[in-house]
């Protein structure tokens, strides 16, 4: 799934190739992404483009006539085309779930892997009509989300800390993969219960955040989307790397499974040597 830093850096490239053009077509080829209804797909033929930016997780391309608005989810990707190609897209016969092609012939699709379809599209007047942007809690890189906002964010919260990175009502923008690489930065368990953090641990948890995330994003800068993922995967401390070394430590990298998903931690770095339960309802092992 990409997160904060990928996702910045595709709007960065959609900026730079689309502002100033108007879009030809916008095809939906999976219907069940279309998430509105009003205003139709339709309102964006002719329509120019005067703003790409990025809300949480979501892309946002403004638009004179509406914004048209995605989510990648986990498995969703965009693929862009210097010159989209001429074929028409069956539905349900393509990962294509989305096709857009601007008034040069360049353009972009959106794809999604594997039968659980997720990748959301929206048409709308206002990004704040969207449900998920409208519940966004403050941006992790944002200047003004200070450390007191963060430490207020976290006081009284009796939630597992590696959860409260990920839901983006708290903090938009991190998932899966980078909360496990702030908290391996932080040196935490990743079940840690926010509202017990000392404010020096909290302090730290920010600084980790921050500096990860940031680092993240200058990596991504400037990467086409093709190359994306690759760069991601290649700079991962801890997060998708079970029974490799830790490049801190040396200690093998654990993993915790649940029914849909992982996390992944260093047991020396993180957990005082401990080594966490692998189920869904995960204690430490005594």
């Amino acid at each position: 799934m990409p997160e904060m830093p990928e996702v910045h850096a595709l709007v960065a490239f959609l900026a730079e190739r689309t502002v100033g053009h108007a879009i030809s077509k916008a095809t939906i080829t999976s219907f069940s992404a279309l998430k509105t209804f009003d205003p139709p797909i339709d309102v964006l033929s002719g329509a120019t483009i005067t703003a790409v930016r990025r809300h949480g997780k979501f892309i946002d391309i403004e638009t004179d006539a509406a914004h048209l608005v995605f989510h990648l989810a986990r498995a969703g990707w965009l693929r862009w085309s210097d010159v989209v190609p001429p074929t028409v897209i069956k539905p349900g016969r393509s990962p294509i779930a989305l096709r857009v092609r601007l008034d040069d012939d360049s353009g972009f699709d959106l794809t999604e892997a594997g039968s659980k379809k997720s990748l959301a599209v929206y048409v709308v007047r206002d990004p704040q009509d969207v449900p998920g942007i409208a519940r966004l809690g403050p941006d992790a890189l944002a200047d003004d989300f200070t450390l007191e906002e963060f430490a207020e964010l976290l006081r009284g919260r009796r939630t597992q800390i590696k959860g409260l990175l990920r839901d983006q009502s708290v903090i938009a923008g991190i998932g899966n993969a980078y909360s496990d690489e702030i908290l391996h930065v932080a040196r935490l368990s990743p079940f840690a219960i926010a509202a017990s953090l000392t404010p020096e641990t909290v302090e730290s948890l920010y600084g980790a955040m921050r500096s990860t995330l940031a680092d993240a994003a200058a990596t991504a800068s400037g990467k086409p989307p093709a190359e994306l993922k690759d760069a991601k995967r290649a700079n991962m401390r801890v997060h998708a790397r079970s029974g490799l070394p830790c490049p801190v430590c040396g200690d093998t990298v654990r993993d915790v499974n649940f029914h849909d998903s992982s996390l992944q931690y260093c047991p020396t770095c993180q957990t005082g040597g401990k080594v966490l339960a692998d189920r869904i309802l995960s204690r430490l092992l005594k």
